[in-house]
């Protein structure tokens, strides 16, 4: 039973929570909510385009270049870490091969030529040339025999200016058209090479589009007959894999020259012309049952920037990338896409979630974790679906942060407005009887005050005016009035001037302390400033009031205690009347204390348990007294800001005799009072040392 009333609390709680949210928000005026609420739809715009705008072409400002390299992250680390993929050989013109050819572009057609020749007698799977023939050479004749002879399967690289613009011009199609038309009826036939480069990466497949021939990998894999099914009409990302050998290269786990290797092995061109009879047979095996890629990957040709280029700085060769692609295939690894409306979905329930948020107002310690959370969420969900072979490309991530920030903010932001006047009278309400910080805190967490109390050590100051009641009597009671209001004015600004709680006030006495609701590193001393300022505004206030009207009674001096303990702090009450103050044997010692100034003809008492606390060093020694209604005595300091430190000394060992030789703690007080002949309080301690109790204590009468 307590655990489902409990459960039924926090339920009630979560609702009133809500509940104040919504009332907040509702009473905010009409231009405001409208709005917010135009807010929270442009977010829903935001989480759902962010990558792109709704063209699907033009790119979002500001949130497309971060949502790139939130993908690229989460695809470079996440990424299969894979042995030397030996399913896809890269036949290839290196730096090196051209400059032994002495031709760099266009790339030698005998030599291609050449290669295809001993390539068709290796039994590979299917070839594929990623190099555009749009431009005449005397060896086209050769070239073109070549591929009509292929027994093997060829897909030779297609393009046009439709698609390929920066790569192709309308004479140079015309040239590769013809060129191509010249295989028809061979075992070579055209395939798109045209790669998706949006946003300066190649992350995705190309789109399919009209009129262009099947992209070189997907070419390639239907020639040998392998599963193509899932990846007919695939536009999704490419699955970038990461060499396992590399990675224990860059960790430093091992010199074998194999640690090195790269995802895919690449054979120099060079090697098919006129080659050496003994190594045939080593190619041969290099070649047999082999999806081979004829291209270039030369320094400054065809490189392409990847998702992996953005964190490891590499630009592969495009035939690289054709070789993922054929990889991709044949582990028919298509990425899942994830449909319109489930962005749409998530865009929605992110702002959603927002606002909710909003409306709760919980404290500062209990929404940043929640929020926290939230944006953990919104990172990781994509980082979880991406590991699980789902296409986070588009997925806007970084798009679902900033609309949720921007509805959290619209909302927030009416609550805020609507409440400001309220919150406004609160703190100012609260502001004349505790410090502003403490009263923005309390507004905050109104917890602070809920009702109940626990133990705190705490500072607690007792003033009083000497012979005000008397004087009371004494005059129009319009006046009593003035006069008091203007007291405890200038008194109470004191205690706020300096952090303190004002716990009451009873007739013209004002009770106040530090430490509690809130407690801060400086309380001790800030009461102790506070105390020592009491005084002087009482002093202030005797001399005002000689002033306004010389016939008032004489106004007595302002008397304070100071003490430090333990105390029960809280509301006490019922539903209908509460009080927030302080209980306990601290507020009596206080009391006590400013009491105890009367006797011993001074102004402001501490126990040293409060001046040891304050860290000020203007406190003097005034001996050991016996309150009345208190068993056990209290070692009593004064403060004396401008008190000489040698006198400060005497005293400090008048105290520390007082108990094994009083005599001597006498002689030692006389001659410090001596020395200040005005200072009454001294006078006393030197006539209390001369008749001390047991232990070295003055019992007060």
């Amino acid at each position: 039973m307590a655990n489902t009333a409990q459960g039924g609390e926090r339920e009630a709680s979560r609702a009133s929570w809500l509940t104040r949210g919504y009332r907040s928000v509702s009473e905010a005026g009409e231009i405001q909510i409208i709005v917010a609420v135009l807010v929270v739809i442009f977010a829903v715009f935001v989480g759902r385009f962010s990558w792109t705008l709704p063209d699907g072409e033009t790119p979002t400002p500001l949130t497309n270049a971060a949502e790139r390299a939130l993908y690229d992250m989460r695809a470079y680390y996440s990424a299969d870490m894979v042995e030397p993929d030996t399913r896809v050989v890269a036949v290839v013109f290196f730096d090196e091969t051209l400059y032994q050819l002495e031709k760099r572009s266009p790339l030698p057609r005998d030599v291609i030529a050449s290669a295809l020749r001993y390539l068709d007698d290796m039994n590979p799977k299917a070839i594929g040339i990623d190099i555009l023939f749009d431009q005449p050479q005397e060896a086209d004749l050769e070239l073109i025999e070549a591929l009509r002879a292929m027994k093997t399967p060829v897909s030779v690289a297609y393009a046009n200016t439709e698609t390929n613009e920066d790569d192709i011009q309308a004479q140079q199609q015309d040239y590769l058209e013809a060129f191509l038309a010249q295989l028809e009826g061979s075992q070579a036939h055209p395939s798109s090479i045209r790669l998706d480069a949006a946003f300066g990466a190649t992350r995705v497949w190309p789109s399919l589009e009209e009129g262009l021939p099947p992209v070189l990998g997907r070419s390639m894999v239907g020639d040998a007959g392998g599963p193509i099914e899932r990846f007919e009409t695939y536009e999704g990302a490419i699955e970038y894999r990461r060499s396992l050998y590399e990675d224990q290269s860059e960790r430093g786990l091992g010199e074998d020259p194999q640690v090195s290797a790269p995802l895919f092995s690449a054979i120099d061109i060079s090697l098919f012309i006129d080659p050496d009879p003994a190594i045939l047979p080593f190619l041969a095996e290099q070649i047999e049952g082999k999806y081979v890629l004829i291209g270039g990957d030369i320094v400054d040709y065809d490189r392409k920037e990847v998702t992996f280029t953005s964190i490891d700085g590499e630009e592969p060769a495009g035939i690289y990338v054709h070789a993922e692609m054929i990889a991709q295939i044949l582990d028919g690894n298509a990425l899942q896409p994830i449909s319109n409306l489930v962005k749409w979905a998530m865009a929605v329930l992110v702002a959603i979630t927002a606002v909710l948020v909003a409306l709760l107002e919980w404290p500062a310690r209990r929404l940043v974790p929640l929020i926290v959370v939230f944006f953990g969420i919104f990172v990781g969900a994509p980082i979880v679906l991406h590991v699980n072979d789902v296409d986070t490309y588009g997925l806007p991530a970084v798009g679902w942060l900033v609309a949720w920030v921007l509805a959290f903010t619209a909302m927030t932001t009416v609550a805020r407005a609507s409440g400001a006047k309220q919150r406004s009278f609160a703190q100012s309400a609260l502001g004349k009887y505790i410090p502003r910080d403490i009263a923005r805190a309390i507004i905050d967490k109104p917890e602070l005050l809920s009702l109940g109390g626990e133990k705190r050590s705490i500072y607690v100051l007792f003033s009083d005016l000497e012979g005000f009641t008397k004087m009371s009597h004494a005059i129009e009671p319009e006046m009593v009035a003035k006069l008091l209001n203007r007291y405890l004015e200038m008194l109470s600004q004191v205690v706020l001037d300096h952090g303190g709680v004002i716990d009451k006030f009873v007739g013209d006495a004002v009770v106040a302390f530090w430490g509690a609701p809130i407690a801060r590193s400086d309380d001790a001393e800030r009461a102790a400033r506070a105390g020592y300022a009491i005084w002087q505004a009482g002093e202030a206030f005797r001399r005002e009031v000689a002033a306004m009207d010389p016939d008032l009674p004489k106004i007595g001096k302002t008397r304070v205690g100071l003490h430090y303990g333990e105390a029960v702090i809280g509301n006490f009450g019922g539903d209908t009347r509460i009080q927030y103050t302080a209980l306990g044997d601290s507020m009596n010692t206080a009391a006590r204390l400013e009491a105890a100034n009367k006797p011993l003809q001074s102004s402001v008492m501490a126990s040293r348990e409060f001046a040891e606390q304050s860290g000020l060093d203007w406190w003097r020694d005034m001996g050991r007294i016996a309150l009345r209604g208190r068993a056990s005595p209290v070692e009593i300091m004064e403060p004396a800001p401008d008190f000489p430190a040698g006198d400060r000394a005497k005293l400090a060992e008048a105290a520390a005799l007082a108990a094994r030789d009083p005599a001597k703690a006498r002689a030692l007080a006389q001659e410090v009072a001596a020395s200040h002949p005005d200072d009454t309080a001294l006078r006393n301690l030197a006539d209390r040392y001369g008749n001390l109790g047991k232990g070295g204590t003055y019992v007060l009468g």
